[in-house]
């Protein structure tokens, strides 16, 4: 929560230089309090347990939230009985009516599939518009931020010579942000995709601005519009044994499968998984709701619905 000073304490502004969240007594009254409203487009096809390891997330913040799910029009998921998607998303028509504070748009298992053979692909580009002018910031996960990459600025993909399968060491490019406070000098991300977006096309867009980068995995976290987008090509969201269910899953189905890096004990995966993500994922999310969505929400309770 921020912390409430009288206004003019000369602590203030050598706090606000630290980075540290101060309100001052003028803006503290003039603040309307409501919950803060988050729609998820969840493409994910075990969607029950995406939705788990978000909330999970987003609930490491005393702000309120009123969390929404949005289904698309355009595609039917096979994996989630059709009694939870009735009760529990709401049509993307619907909620593209409204506005919404934060957004989170999840990966999708279509990454080697070219962006215009999807399915849904020309729904999902209304959305990725719809976004843009009526949420005030977005995340993309993995596959969708890979899509909205592609969408808003033409970054193309490249396949993989193999999957990047593991937890891989992160370094923030600028410390300083908002997202990265409380941050070690490097933290640990998943990463569990086929294909990447390169750091010499990334370059090339003076509004894009690489701001986590791994020596294994390449880039890892963009952002553009003043921290209105975030694209994350990991998944800081993944629950500690979601690489390993993945993993045996696969195991007899390909002959192309590998363990994933840097995550059982000794690389051994007779032993548990090694959880060295999940600090960094909770102050990830939490610095994402309370500095780039509640601090700069411009909406109000009349703009929302």
């Amino acid at each position: 929560m921020p912390l409430r000073l009288p206004d003019q304490l000369p602590a203030i502004d050598i706090l606000k230089r630290e980075n540290i969240f101060v309100m001052d007594e003028t803006r503290a009254h003039s603040q309307q309090i409501r919950p803060l409203r988050i729609v998820i487009l969840n493409l994910m096809p075990l969607k029950i347990t995406t939705e788990t390891d978000l909330i999970r997330l987003l609930s490491n913040t005393p702000l309120q939230l009123e969390i929404y799910f949005m289904k698309l029009r355009s595609h039917t998921p096979k994996n989630t009985p059709i009694e939870h998607m009735k009760m529990f998303y709401r049509d993307s028509k619907e909620l593209m009516q409204q506005k919404f504070d934060g957004m989170i748009v999840t990966g999708a298992p279509v990454e080697t599939v070219p962006y215009e053979n999807v399915d849904y692909w020309n729904e999902i580009n209304g959305i990725f518009d719809w976004a843009r002018k009526n949420v005030w910031s977005t995340l993309y996960l993995c596959w969708g931020a890979m899509a909205a990459l592609y969408h808003f600025y033409n970054i193309p993909k490249y396949l993989l010579p193999k999957k990047r399968f593991g937890i891989f060491r992160t370094k923030p490019c600028d410390p300083k942000l908002p997202i990265f406070r409380g941050f070690d000098d490097t933290f640990m991300m998943p990463h569990s995709r086929h294909t990447e977006v390169k750091k010499k096309d990334i370059k090339k867009v003076p509004e894009l601005h690489i701001i986590a980068e791994s020596k294994e995995a390449g880039v890892s976290i963009v952002t553009s519009r003043e921290g209105r987008e975030f694209y994350i090509l990991g998944h800081l969201e993944y629950a500690p044994n979601t690489l390993d269910k993945e993993y045996k899953r696969d195991l007899g189905k390909r002959d192309d499968v590998e363990m994933p890096e840097h995550y059982y004990e000794d690389d051994d995966p007779k032993k548990k998984p090694l959880v060295t993500w999940r600090s960094a994922a909770n102050l990830f999310y939490s610095n994402w709701i309370d500095y780039y969505v509640y601090q700069e929400t411009p909406y109000n309770i009349d703009d929302i619905h």
